[in-house]
């Protein structure tokens, strides 16, 4: 069973973007590889208790368990040394992936304070785009109850897309609520 997105994307999204770009070939039109999940925790380093609730909560999230991600290198002025925990991450593929979009864009980014959309700015410069969410109690899975601390999170939406205006039609056309560029809200 797919996915409502992937349906979308099958059958409005590849049709919308092979006309705009005027590509004949199907295997042309960008696709997304993966989400990447990470929450960073410099604190963790003193208090290890709070990786733990980070990974829990990012696993009610994705519904994946994260795995701890570790300092590569010692930085005496943060009183980190290599190998410390610091994060934990995810990544999704395929339908969980799909899954995961479609309740970011429907039921995640209304619940944001103020939201107006995504800036339309945030892309790498080769298709990927990265946007940051300052709490995790706008997902529905977590209960606001038990949070003791509030944490921020990146997302990376990681394309096949050659370049940022197709990264930035890819993301249109799948439902992203991304801002027109130049105007201001």
């Amino acid at each position: 069973m797919k996915s409502r997105l992937q349906e979308k994307y099958r059958n409005e999204t590849v049709p919308a973007l092979m006309k705009h770009f005027g590509w004949k070939n199907i295997m042309a039109v960008p696709k997304l590889k993966k989400v990447t999940l990470n929450i960073g925790l410099g604190e963790a380093s003193q208090n290890a208790k709070l990786l733990d609730t980070a990974a829990v909560e990012l696993g009610q999230i994705t519904g994946q368990k994260p795995i701890i991600t570790r300092a590569k290198k010692s930085i005496a002025n943060f009183k980190i040394r290599k190998g410390m925990p610091i994060g934990c991450a995810v990544t999704l593929r395929g339908d969980k992936m799909y899954e995961f979009i479609d309740r970011l864009c429907n039921v995640v980014l209304p619940r944001v304070r103020d939201f107006r959309g995504l800036p339309s700015n945030a892309f790498d410069g080769r298709g990927n785009y990265t946007l940051g969410l300052k709490d995790q109690l706008v997902f529905p899975e977590i209960d606001y109850t038990r949070v003791d601390k509030i944490k921020g999170m990146n997302i990376t939406l990681t394309t096949t897309a050659n370049n940022d205006e197709e990264g930035r039609e890819l993301l249109k056309g799948l439902g992203f609520p991304l801002r027109t560029p130049g105007v201001q809200q």
